[in-house]
């Protein structure tokens, strides 16, 4: 192997898993106790940054879901690769309880490291809205796990000509804009959900991520000799909740993602196909 072979192979260490959907693209990779990182590029977000691939260096606004370091490890990195690149400063939207304790951790890296790790942390609680552009928002809502956690939902916002309007000739329309009349009103349409690490009720109590038409979720057991009962007091997901859920779930992507270390990649497609035979219809991607 070249010396260029090897540096490129270096660049590409992280697996980066890849699915496209009415011209979005969902790239990343996560595996429970390990790493977890997602990003849609045409949408310029990241999901959690538990490793940092290059590629995903550009991406400027990220959406940490909590702090368990599988999920933030590569935080301080994925800064100093931007800083480095002489690229801006990144936003990162995180828990509201995290921030300070964010911030410390920073501080401490930039004394050793010797050089600036700029940022923008911004706190984020359940409710919150969030501009991304002026077609995209992303809204906020609870999720359930051992430490403080947030679920997202990225929304496409399309400007529609209200109802009663709609009989009128251009003309008419644009006179009435002209009058001040507001004659459109906004469209929402859910594009992306991401759970997070979460026990069902954090699936539940947002009803927009069984409507999006892409769902990250994790399903982090599988094996039916796990008890559902210790797996949702710690923040987590078994198969047989996403079973259950079946007839909710309108999604027309749903990826299954990080799975326990317990289990081998024969394991966890065994419990999968036989739990889901169908894979929902084909809508379900396990992500391995």
């Amino acid at each position: 192997m070249t010396e260029l072979s090897r540096a490129d192979t270096q660049l590409r260490d992280q697996p980066i898993k890849r699915l496209s959907h009415k011209a979005i693209t969902i790239e990343g990779f996560s595996r429970a106790a390990v790493q977890t990182y997602w990003r849609v590029p045409e949408f310029k977000i990241g999901f959690d940054l538990g490793a940092q691939p290059w590629a995903f260096m550009g991406t400027p606004t990220w959406f940490v879901s909590h702090t368990h370091i599988d999920h933030v490890l590569a935080l301080p990195a994925y800064v100093a690769r931007r800083r480095m690149m002489k690229m801006d400063p990144p936003t990162i939207h995180l828990p509201e309880s995290a921030v300070d304790p964010v911030q410390r951790v920073l501080r401490q890296i930039s004394r050793l490291d010797r050089g600036r790790l700029p940022c923008i942390l911004v706190p984020t609680r359940p409710g919150d809205e969030i501009e991304l552009s002026r077609e995209l928002v992303a809204t906020v809502s609870a999720t359930r796990h051992t430490v403080p956690s947030l679920g997202f939902v990225i929304w496409e916002r399309r400007r529609k000509l209200k109802p009663e309007f709609q009989g009128l000739s251009g003309p008419e329309i644009r006179d009435l804009r002209l009058g001040g009349t507001e004659v459109t009103q906004e469209r929402r349409i859910p594009r992306v959900a991401y759970l997070g690490d979460s026990s069902p009720e954090g699936l539940d109590d947002c009803p927009a991520m069984f409507e999006a038409e892409v769902l990250i979720l994790e399903v982090t057991f599988v094996a039916p000799s796990h008890r559902k009962q210790k797996i949702h007091k710690f923040g987590h997901m078994h198969l047989d909740d996403l079973v259950e859920r079946r007839d909710r779930l309108k999604n027309e992507v749903i990826i299954a993602s990080h799975f326990s270390t317990r289990y081998d990649a024969r394991q966890i497609q065994h419990w999968v196909r036989r739990a889901l035979p169908d894979l929902l219809g084909g809508r379900l991607h396990v992500w391995l």
